[in-house]
């Protein structure tokens, strides 16, 4: 009998819209998606899993009191998130319930339903994964960070089974809660990319956010030095930045910037003011539907990913599964996709010395098509470790285990 699974989380698209619909779709699974009803109405057509679910309260903005923010608003999520569950169990059995930590906030679910619950966790707290002393949280906000870390351990020590995205996310958890959490990278789809127009040699950056915590700002730095030097002239490079400058980040960059700057700058702003000789040759497209976007990423023959803090990234994946050479930090989690010099470069990021060795690496790749080709052929095979029909019986796996452990636990009492 197939396992019949629920995936929760209020944002649609989500890192596991593609698995339910896979999983359902390949017979391994009943699966439902539960969303909020508005991004039901909108993505409906797209995907044929979605169902409703009504947050107790608004969950965006300012809640009631600043620093219990996180706590009310996941509260406002539960809430909402056991009235469907506890409506759809009266028309179907429930095997596993998987809630996505922050948008599916599993709190009020536990002892609630008979069913098996598996969570996601990105990442424990900010204070964990970490920021740049140069833009530091205020008081307020590392106070507040507590609620989002007091969330996440209650939710490990609750759930039948705690799924992270990356091996490095895992180790910033504490080493008593660990053994109950699992390692697996989201899944997706990734189609070819379309041939790209003939152009000049294009080193680009891209991430949903084009922030310090990605290493933007090293990016810029980097081009700089290039230009500044006459390499980029000499060897006839062009730079883009693919990525949304105003978009959320996982820092407090943000916060310096408008309070250096004023209201409403960038942090891509502020660098391309800091290193005006590389900030105004680098292309910034914006904000780009997923199609654009991918266009964008066949125009770039070699990427620089210099990664400060993360514990798992869909661009960098995307970027790899393509068949994309990669410069990337052997910082944090991308060790785990990448291994140096086989299916791309790892360097260390720092402030001063080691950019000669990004500089020494961009000439070499950028002269050397042949590297470029067996690394970026390296990456695509690699890549097809987080295509949907890879990461789906891994998936299913861990989702036997947690329901085989929410049993025991029910039964138990």
């Amino acid at each position: 009998m197939k396992p019949v699974i629920v995936f929760v989380s209020a944002v649609t698209p989500g890192q596991f819209n593609g698995l339910a619909e896979y999983l359902h779709a390949a017979g391994l699974a009943e699966t439902w998606y539960l969303t909020s009803r508005g991004h039901v109405k909108t993505h409906g057509a797209k995907f044929s899993r979605l169902l409703p679910f009504t947050p107790d309260g608004p969950i965006t903005g300012a809640q009631g009191y600043y620093y219990s923010d996180k706590a009310e608003r996941s509260a406002r999520i539960s809430r909402g998130v056991l009235s469907a569950l506890t409506e759809l169990r009266r028309k179907t059995r429930i095997d596993l319930v998987f809630a996505h930590g922050m948008w599916g906030a599993p709190l009020f679910l536990y002892d609630e339903i008979d069913a098996a619950i598996a969570s996601y966790i990105e990442f424990p707290s900010y204070a964990a994964h970490g920021w740049d002393k140069r833009y530091p949280p205020e008081l307020s906000q590392r106070l507040s960070d507590r609620n989002m870390e007091m969330l996440s351990f209650h939710q490990i020590l609750k759930s039948d089974l705690t799924i992270v995205p990356s091996a490095y996310a895992r180790s910033l958890l504490p080493a008593e809660l660990q053994p109950r959490v699992a390692v697996q990278f989201e899944g997706f789809e990734i189609k070819p990319l379309p041939p790209a127009p003939p152009g000049p040699f294009t080193i680009g950056f891209s991430a949903r956010d084009l922030s310090n915590c990605k290493g933007f700002d090293i990016f810029v730095r980097l081009v700089d030095r290039l230009v500044r030097e006459g390499t980029a002239d000499r060897l006839g490079l062009r730079f883009a930045a693919i990525g949304d400058p105003k978009a959320t980040t996982y820092g407090y960059e943000q916060q310096w910037v408008e309070k250096t700057l004023g209201k409403g700058a960038s942090f891509a702003e502020y660098l391309v003011r800091s290193y005006p000789a590389g900030g105004e040759r680098i292309l910034f497209p914006g904000k780009l539907p997923y199609d654009t976007f991918v266009e964008a990423l066949a125009q770039v023959d070699l990427f620089l990913y210099p990664l400060r803090f993360g514990v798992g990234n869909w661009g960098l994946m995307e970027i790899l599964a393509r068949g994309k050479p990669v410069i990337a930090s052997n910082a944090t989690f991308a060790p785990e996709m990448i291994e140096d010099g086989v299916n791309g470069v790892l360097l260390p990021v720092g402030e001063n010395g080691e950019d000669d060795q990004w500089i020494a690496a961009i000439e070499r790749l950028a002269g050397d098509p042949a590297l470029r080709a067996r690394l970026g052929a390296a990456a695509a095979e690699r890549g097809r470790a987080y295509h949907l029909d890879q990461v789906a019986p891994r998936y299913m796996a861990l989702f036997d285990q947690a329901i085989e452990t929410g049993k025991r636990r029910i039964a138990g009492g």
